[in-house]
């Protein structure tokens, strides 16, 4: 009994010198550290949707959902989208159903939602968990380079990557994506994209 106790305490003690199991860090890119571009996400209709097509450009990464007092920001997302998106920017809506099970229609019910009542046509992703162990990798990221406090703490938490692969802005939920403090970071990337 006492063997078995010891054995019992030397499992439990290297699981818990191991971590946990899932990472809290994303795996490494091939060229060392990580960066906005190394993730990948599937979009809304089922599609391999990687980050590193984008390459070079801004991206505005959102997470959104349907039933929310800030759903009209897709209204705002689209206007951005097509203001900017001829210019180099690129918009990502990441459906989530984190926070008050505000978004818990399928894939086709959100993209239907999206594109009846906000003419969406930037890409969306597939409904993903942005908080807690099964979080997009993406998301984890976030946390791993500007801290938990960083991490949405509601619907529409608005990240821009940089042309470079790094966070140039992050922005709660109240803020619109139109808000100027979004577009004038958004039009000072663009611009020194083109130097």
């Amino acid at each position: 009994m006492v063997e078995l106790s010891r054995r019992a305490a030397l499992g439990i003690a290297l699981a818990l010198a191991s971590g946990p199991a899932w990472s809290a860090s994303p795996p490494q890119s091939k060229r060392g550290k990580m960066d906005g571009y190394d993730f990948e996400f599937t979009s809304i209709e089922g599609d391999k949707l990687p980050l590193s097509q984008y390459r070079g450009k801004p991206v505005l990464v959102v997470n959104t959902a349907s039933f929310c007092g800030y759903t009209p920001q897709y209204q705002d997302l689209e206007a951005v989208w097509q203001r900017y998106r001829d210019k180099g920017l690129m918009v990502i809506g990441v459906p989530s159903n984190d926070f008050g099970a505000q978004e818990p229609g399928s894939a086709a019910e959100i993209k239907q939602f999206c594109e009846l009542n906000y003419s969406v046509d930037f890409p969306l992703t597939e409904k993903q968990d942005v908080l807690g162990k099964d979080a997009h990798s993406f998301y984890r990221w976030i946390a791993e380079q500007l801290g938990e406090g960083a991490l949405p703490r509601w619907n529409f938490h608005k990240y821009l990557i940089a042309p470079d692969g790094s966070i140039a802005g992050t922005w709660p939920s109240q803020v619109k994506p139109t808000d100027k403090v979004v577009t004038a970071e958004i039009e000072q990337l663009l611009a020194s994209k083109g130097k």
